[in-house]
């Protein structure tokens, strides 16, 4: 004996993509550029010339945008932005705002 199974369901599902987040490093007197090219090829995977690029908006608008990701990357990117800075002895930061 086989028995068949049906289902039925109302309505749709509604999927939508998960909400971004820009991360900027924030320009300060005391934290190298040097440094700031090195989180920004180590945390953030750019090449050396987009860290450069990066690091020169840092310096000169205050903060440069680092990436766009989805909120749990981004947060953490700035939590490792700021445990490197503090290990190294700078006062670096990171901050994310919603794209």
């Amino acid at each position: 004996m086989s028995t068949k199974i049906t289902h039925q369901t109302e309505g749709s599902l509604s999927l939508s993509e998960p909400k971004q987040y820009h991360v900027y490093l924030l320009n300060d007197d005391y934290t190298s550029m040097d440094f700031v090219i090195d989180i920004l090829i180590r945390i953030f995977h750019k090449s050396y010339v987009d860290a450069q690029r990066i690091m020169m908006q840092v310096h000169q608008k205050d903060r440069g945008l680092c990436g766009t990701y989805s909120y749990e990357i981004a947060e953490t990117k700035v939590h490792q932005v700021s445990s490197l800075a503090r290990e190294s002895g700078f006062p670096l930061k990171a901050v994310m705002e919603e794209a």
